[in-house]
């Protein structure tokens, strides 16, 4: 009796490692994490600050682009004026490696990154973040011209 009593805790436990097992393999196989988890459009490789993330007042937001997009940005209802990076010397040349450029306080779009970002500071349609909820639109489409107009909303606080 004492032998069969032993032989159902060794199933049992089997049973029970096994489903665990089953469980862990399950999460695994379900969970969300990186680009998934994120919701981003297939254009748009990453967004800084993050969709609901909280911030400083003086944090830049940048959208980091697949290859081949460009875009303008919106922020709490202020349609920002954008910069081209490459747009940036009076004659047209690449500035020297090395070489200060200066930023004017708009958008910037950087064509070599497939990049656009916004830095809050003197002079830009918006100075600093107030304290509270902030909302970003950008609308980006093929540089080639091949696509429509799309845009992607989120939003970010600023403490």
């Amino acid at each position: 009796m004492a032998m069969a009593s032993g032989r159902w805790q060794v199933v049992l436990a089997t049973l029970g490692l096994a489903a665990g097992l089953g469980m862990i393999l399950v999460g695994f196989d379900s969970g969300l994490t990186g680009r998934d988890a994120s919701n981003l459009p297939d254009a748009i490789e990453a967004i800084s600050p993050a969709d609901g993330q909280r911030v400083l007042r003086q944090s830049q937001v940048i959208v980091d682009f697949v290859e081949g997009w460009e875009a303008s940005l919106t922020i709490d209802g202020v349609e920002l004026p954008v910069t081209r990076l490459d747009e940036l010397t009076s004659s047209g040349a690449q500035p020297k490696p090395g070489a200060q450029v200066e930023l004017p306080p708009t958008a910037v779009y950087d064509p070599g990154n497939f990049t656009i970002s916004f830095l809050p500071q003197d002079g830009a349609p918006i100075e600093e973040f107030a304290q509270g909820e902030h909302s970003a639109t950008v609308r980006y489409w093929r540089t080639d011209g091949t696509s429509k107009v799309r845009a992607y909303s989120w939003t970010f606080t600023t403490d």
